[in-house]
């Protein structure tokens, strides 16, 4: 098996990868049919020796060891190419692992994703909110890059900043990696001027406020920070826009780009994103951590948030391992590849998928066995829905392929998942311009932001 190969400068994939599954739109929602795929991983140095089985015990409890079992029995692990049977089998340095698994995405907004501006060095889109920027935990067809290169054939695109999955607005990709290393210069020179506007509960006052609180990061792995002493220096400036008697539309200009630098201010300041999942949670102590009075550990605080999420059912803490919001007896996904830290750079109000499964995939239809199978869940697309790659057949249509995409093992199959509704697929946090010193992009305000709007 050869060693890896040196991974793209950009983020791009094939039409092997878009023609994986089918999108189509129900009650206002973007859903993709469920698909096989493939997780792959070189064997690490920590597992040679060890038989499979203990690999499988000891670093990926997701699922019980009774599916692996049964997974391989239908040929779902393979192992150099070969179908694995015996989990005893041991591994040895530069073995090459695969595992099959059947993916559910979550819904998103079928809100479509406006081009702002596209010229040979940028694309400028107004990213909707609910949408991750690339692929992550249970997202991968339902992200703004593969929606971009399947329904506009804009590929190999290099991140330049990142939007959490909730906010909304101007989001920037660069063609070429001369481009976003330019880019990336004026954010490191203070170049380049962003602005955000938010919806925050109470009424915010009226005179410019500044915060250079600094803000640590509680968890990567689950994308949680905290104001802290030890934390990194960073700066935002506020302006309020309205009041109208509830909540005020605030200005935000971020000086910095620590990790959900604005949400983090805000919550300081005592005056969260009105709609916040993470940071506007009781989770936080009765003043939910208004200046900085949080009475817990970290542990405590992690512990409070998982269970508040697990609770709602929540997606919001993206980088949270199933494991951790494993209900008992529910099953997920199974990983066979550990989250690796992305080389992406990180935005004001990221922390949107910060580790992300870097892997190769073996991208081909697959029957309940494991086995390539012809006219699969994803199927031939007519002339009129291949450039957008939407479903557009009809209801039983829909149901039969629906009925393709059960798996016997896959516990998601037997879970029934109510849809979200358009109030669970929006915070109140929208990027309103990003300029430099020969360019500026810009959204109009949105909705939520309008100074007559009022709260349902």
């Amino acid at each position: 098996v050869p060693p890896p190969g040196k991974r793209s400068p950009g983020v791009g994939f094939s039409e092997a990868h878009f023609a994986e599954t089918r999108y189509y739109v129900e009650s206002g929602l973007r859903k993709v049919v469920p698909y096989y795929f493939d997780f792959q991983t070189y064997c690490k140095g920590r597992w040679v020796g060890k038989s499979l089985l203990q690999v499988f015990s000891s670093e990926f409890r997701a699922e019980p060891v009774e599916y692996y079992r049964a997974a391989a029995q239908l040929g779902r692990i393979r192992l150099n190419g070969e179908p694995v049977t015996d989990l005893g089998i041991i591994l040895k340095d530069n073995d090459f692992m695969r595992n099959t698994v059947h993916r559910h995405e979550p819904p998103v907004t079928a809100q479509p994703i406006e081009i702002l501006a596209e010229n040979a060095e940028v694309v400028v889109v107004d990213k909707p909110a609910s949408l991750p920027v690339h692929p992550c935990g249970r997202f991968r067809h339902n992200t703004v890059i593969f929606i971009l290169g399947k329904e506009h054939h804009l590929k190999e695109l290099h991140t330049i900043h990142r939007l959490d999955r909730m906010t909304s607005g101007v989001l920037m990709f660069a063609k070429t990696l001369e481009v976003s290393n330019r880019i990336h210069e004026l954010v490191r020179e203070r170049q380049l001027e962003k602005e955000y506007v938010c919806r925050v509960q109470g009424e915010f006052a009226e005179e410019e406020i500044t915060c250079e609180e600094p803000i640590l990061v509680v968890s990567y792995k689950v994308g949680v920070c905290r104001v802290h002493p030890s934390g990194k220096p960073c700066k935002t400036v506020f302006q309020r826009l309205s009041y109208n008697g509830r909540s005020s539309v605030v200005r935000c200009f971020p000086y910095t780009g620590r990790t959900h630098q604005i949400r983090v201010h805000l919550q300081f300041l005592g005056h969260p994103i009105v709609n916040d999942p993470i940071y506007n949670t009781e989770a936080w102590g009765p003043e939910r951590g208004k200046g900085g009075k949080i009475e817990k550990t970290n542990e405590e605080l992690l512990e409070a948030l998982v269970s508040d999420h697990r609770i709602k059912e929540s997606l919001d803490l993206e980088e949270l391992m199933e494991k951790d919001l494993k209900k008992p007896g529910e099953h997920k996904d199974v990983l066979l590849v550990p989250a690796v830290e992305s080389s992406a750079k990180t935005d004001t109000s990221a922390g949107d998928c910060q580790k992300t499964s870097e892997v190769r995939q073996e991208q081909v239809p697959r029957d309940q066995t494991g086995e390539a199978q012809p006219g699969s869940v994803q199927g031939s697309e007519d002339a009129e829905n291949s450039a957008a790659g939407w479903d557009r057949s009809s209801a039983s249509e829909r149901e039969k392929t629906s009925a393709l995409a059960k798996d016997p093992l896959c516990g998601e199959c037997k879970l029934v998942r109510k849809d979200p509704s358009p109030k669970d697929l929006i915070m109140y946090l929208h990027a309103l311009r990003y300029k430099g010193p020969d360019f500026e992009y810009s959204t109009k305000m949105p909705a939520w932001a309008l100074e007559d709007w009022q709260e349902d």
